[in-house]
């Protein structure tokens, strides 16, 4: 065959080759082309300054307007306090917003950090405890609707069963011990531990504590005889939760819902036990119904703090309000 031949025959097969690798050509220079640019925004489209939709939101206006009902409504009630000879009262309004805001940080507290306040704040000590019980059942109730799907069911019963047997407890020495020397006990252990807490120098995670049913129901055993006897149920299951390594959602499905149970056994307990007849109790003062808007608005804006808070933050959250609840008691 001479060269011609051979030639034409294997035109096609390099043409073929030719042909790929010029098909190729236009993706390699697609690929290395650079990225077109933008157009510049022109100085009309360019904002001055922070746009309030950006800051807010949606879901930010919504949390502003009804923030701002809120104080309207609390402005509402001191006004409305104030015509009635009790202007006092007013200045109350303002301790319970601060006391369930701070209180519902960390979820619990409240009935001290509100105590120290209005005491000093009302004369009439039974209307305190009236004001505080009433505000603090309607903050329960609110958390724990917000928190409804973080409760502990399997959890929470053996520390309900440990609060029901410490209530009468804690009831009784309420009303046989001299009032000033109990809280100012367990208001300085309050303060101590967790000014431990606060202070001391981590080297990694704090010894998880493993106890079973029998340690959960001593936990709720304590709480239930400081919910008798100083109308705070909080402290003990609020320390054991954090011992266990639990996160913040599933602590507060239990001493939350705990608190709020504890609650009215112990009213239903202080009535019961009480040696005066019912006849001789003070009638109850429907005024603290005008408590009831600030302690819920407080509530709220502390629940939307406690969702920002990190596992550590919370630990921290919780462990400061402990000895300032503790200071509280003192006082």
């Amino acid at each position: 065959m001479d060269d011609i031949t051979r030639n034409s025959i294997a035109q096609p097969a390099h043409g073929a080759e030719h042909e790929r690798a010029w098909t190729d050509v236009p993706h390699v220079a697609l690929m290395a082309r650079p990225a077109r640019r933008a157009p510049l925004a022109s100085a009309a489209a360019v904002p001055s300054g922070p746009s309030w939709s950006g800051l807010f939101g949606d879901r930010g206006w919504a949390a502003v307007t009804v923030g701002g009902l809120g104080l309207a409504l609390i402005i509402a009630d001191g006004v409305m306090l104030s015509t009635h000879g009790t202007a006092s009262a007013a200045i109350g309004l303002v301790a319970v917003l601060a006391a369930s805001t701070l209180s519902s940080i960390a979820g619990f507290a409240f009935s001290a950090l509100c105590g120290a306040l209005l005491f000093h704040l009302l004369d009439d000590h039974i209307h305190v405890v009236q004001i505080m019980i009433v505000c603090s059942i309607a903050m329960q109730s609110l958390s724990v609707a917000a928190l409804w799907r973080s409760i502990d069911w399997r959890s929470l019963p053996v520390f309900l069963l440990g609060g029901i047997l410490g209530v009468p407890a804690g009831v009784y020495l309420l009303l046989h011990l001299q009032g000033g020397v109990y809280r100012g006990i367990i208001g300085a252990l309050l303060v101590a531990y967790g000014s431990y807490l606060v202070l001391r120098r981590r080297v990694g995670d704090a010894p998880l504590l493993r106890g079973g049913a029998l340690a959960d129901a001593c936990a709720g055993f304590l709480g239930g005889i400081t919910g008798g006897l100083v109308g705070f149920p909080g402290a003990a299951v609020t320390i054991w939760c954090s011992h266990k390594g639990w996160d913040k959602a599933r602590q507060r499905g239990v001493y939350q819902p705990f608190i709020l149970c504890m609650q009215p056994v112990a009213l239903i307990a202080i009535n019961l036990m009480l040696p005066s007849s019912p006849a001789d109790a003070p009638p109850f003062d429907w005024t603290v119904v005008a408590f009831v808007p600030a302690a819920l608005l407080g509530t709220w804006f502390g629940l939307h703090i406690f969702k920002r808070l990190s596992d550590r933050q919370f630990e921290l959250a919780v462990n400061t309000l402990l000895i300032v609840s503790g200071i509280a008691l003192i006082i």
